[in-house]
C-alpha cells in the first residue's frame, strides 16, 4: 500500500500548477490539481489574454482612421459592447477546456474544490475529503489590491470586473500608473470612452527606463487620454448611475465607472499555511522560497504570482517545469530570473529585456546610451501624429548589450527576438554587424551608431 494517496498535490489550476503537473504526471508521478474557480488562472480567465483581445479590438478604431491616407473610403461603422464581451467569454471558454483536456491527458487528475493544508502532507477539501501527498506544490497566484477603505470603495471595480461590464463606459476614471492600468486605459479610449487615470506617484509606470515613462505618457495624451499624477482618490460618490470622484488635490471628476488598478496582493490567505509552517515572506507578502521554489517546509514548494517574485505568466511556466524537473525528473533545474523580457500593452506598446539606464549606471562605471525617436513609417500616409522610441543600454567597457526598450508598434514582438541577443551576451558590435531589414522600424536597432550619451562614474576620492 502506497505511503501518501499521491505523489504530487497541486493547489491552483493556472498556467504554472498546469505546467508542473503536466510535466510531473509524465515522469510518471501521481499528481492531483485542486481549482475551485476556473482552469487557466489568472492569464488565461481575467488576464493577458482577454486583455490582449481587448486590445487588438481597440486598434481597430485607429485602422479605420489611418485608412484615409491610403486612399480609403470607409462609411458609416459601429462596435457593439456586447458582441465583444461575448466573443471573448467563448474564447476563454474554449481555452478552459484546453487547459483541463491537457492535464487530464497527462494522466494528472482535477478536482474543482478548495484545498487548504492541514498538514505538511495532508491536505483537506472544501468537499470534507482529506488526502495525503508526498509533495504539495502551491501555485494559487495572486488577486487586485482593493486599495485602502475610503468612502465609497464599494463602488470601484478592479481589472477582474472590467472583462464583464454590461456596457462600455462613456467616461471612466483609473487610478493606478502601472501596467494593468494603462492597459485599460488604452483600451477604454480606443473603444471611445473618455479616460482619466490618477497616479501618486510624479510619473506612471514607476520601475521603467525614465525614457520609456516620458515617451508613453506623451503618446497617451496626445490621444485623449487624461493622466493626473501626485493624487489619489479620497472618495466615491455615487448618484444614480453616475460616480463623482474626489481626488486627493481637492478636484473632482464625474464619470460612468471608477476602477482601480494598484498592484496586485498574492493569494495567500487560508490555505492553512500557518498550520503547515509554510513561511511568508516579510518582504513582499508572498510565500518565501528558495532558488529551487521549495519554501520552508521540504516537500512544500510554490510557483508563480504567490511567491511574488516576478510575476509574470511564463515566469510561472518556467518555474512549474523546473521545479517538475528537479523534483520529479531526477533534473535539477533553477530559474534565471534575470534578463527577462516584458510587455506592457499600453496604446502605444512598450517592449523591454534587461536593464533601464538608470540601473546600468548604478551598477556599471561606463554606460553607453543610444537613441532613436522617429516617425513610423505608416504615420507618414495616416498623418497620425506618433512616434516610436527605441533605445539600448550598452556598457561602454565591455560593449556588451545591457538592455533594449522600445515603445511603438509590434514592441513585444520585436523584443522577444532581441531578447535572445541579451540573453546571450550580444555586444553592440554584434548589432552593428547585423544588416538591416528595411524598411522596418526594428532595423534602427541595428543602424544606431553614435551615442547620444556616454556615463562615466566617477570613483570615489
Amino acid at each position: 500500500m502506497a505511503e501518501f494517496d499521491v505523489d504530487l498535490f497541486v493547489i491552483g489550476g493556472g498556467s504554472g500548477g498546469v505546467r508542473a503537473a503536466r510535466i510531473a504526471a509524465g515522469y510518471g508521478a501521481r499528481v492531483m490539481v485542486a481549482e475551485e474557480y476556473r482552469m487557466g488562472g489568472t492569464c488565461v480567465i481575467r488576464g493577458c489574454v482577454p486583455k490582449k483581445l481587448f486590445v487588438i479590438g481597440s486598434h481597430v478604431h485607429d485602422e479605420i482612421e489611418d485608412a484615409a491616407g491610403f486612399g480609403w473610403s470607409i462609411g458609416q461603422v459601429s462596435f457593439d459592447w456586447a458582441t465583444l464581451i461575448a466573443n471573448k467569454d467563448k474564447e476563454i471558454a474554449r481555452l478552459e477546456r484546453a487547459y483541463t483536456t491537457n492535464v487530464e491527458k497527462s494522466g494528472a487528475r482535477i478536482v474543482k474544490t478548495r484545498a487548504v493544508l492541514e498538514d505538511a502532507h495532508t491536505i483537506r477539501l472544501a468537499t470534507g475529503e482529506k488526502l495525503t501527498a508526498k509533495v504539495i506544490l502551491i501555485a494559487t497566484g495572486g488577486a487586485p489590491n482593493h486599495g485602502p477603505a475610503i468612502p465609497g470603495i464599494e463602488h470601484v471595480i478592479s481589472s477582474n470586473e472590467a472583462f464583464h461590464l454590461k456596457e462600455l463606459p462613456k467616461r471612466i476614471v483609473i487610478q493606478g500608473g502601472g501596467y494593468i492600468a494603462l492597459e485599460f486605459a488604452g483600451i477604454f479610449a480606443g473603444f471611445g470612452s473618455d479616460v482619466s487615470v490618477i497616479y501618486r506617484g510624479d510619473n506612471i509606470l514607476r520601475g521603467f527606463d525614465e525614457d520609456v515613462r516620458k515617451h508613453l505618457r506623451a503618446e497617451m495624451e496626445k490621444r485623449g487620454i487624461t493622466i493626473i499624477t501626485g493624487s489619489t482618490v479620497a472618495k466615491v460618490d455615487k448618484h444614480g448611475k453616475d460616480f463623482t470622484t474626489h481626488l486627493s488635490s481637492g478636484s473632482s471628476i464625474a464619470s460612468d465607472q471608477v476602477m482601480f488598478a494598484i498592484g496586485r496582493h498574492p493569494n495567500v490567505a487560508n490555505l492553512g499555511l500557518e498550520t503547515a509552517g509554510v513561511v511568508i515572506n516579510p518582504a513582499n507578502g508572498g510565500i518565501q522560497v528558495d532558488g529551487w521554489s521549495k519554501t520552508s517546509v521540504d516537500n512544500i514548494y510554490a510557483i508563480g504570482d504567490v511567491t511574488h517574485r516576478t510575476n509574470l505568466t511564463p515566469v510561472a511556466i518556467r518555474e512549474g517545469h523546473a521545479f517538475a524537473d528537479s523534483v520529479f525528473g531526477k533534473r535539477p533545474v533553477q530559474v534565471d530570473h534575470a534578463t527577462i523580457p516584458t510587455a506592457v500593452f499600453s496604446q502605444p506598446e512598450i517592449g523591454t529585456v534587461g536593464l533601464t539606464e538608470e540601473e546600468a549606471r548604478a551598477q556599471f562605471s561606463h554606460v553607453d546610451i543610444y537613441k532613436a525617436d522617429f516617425r513610423p513609417i505608416k504615420a507618414t500616409m495616416s498623418g497620425r501624429d506618433t512616434r516610436v522610441l527605441m533605445k539600448l543600454v550598452v556598457d561602454g567597457t565591455s560593449d556588451r548589450m545591457l538592455g533594449c526598450h522600445i515603445v511603438g508598434d509590434a514592441a513585444a514582438e520585436i523584443t522577444q527576438a532581441v531578447a535572445i541577443a541579451v540573453k546571450m551576451k550580444a555586444t553592440k558590435a554584434d548589432f552593428d554587424a547585423t544588416i538591416a531589414l528595411h524598411p522596418t522600424a526594428a532595423e534602427e536597432l541595428v543602424t544606431m551608431r553614435t551615442p547620444s550619451a556616454r556615463h562615466v562614474r566617477q570613483a570615489a576620492e
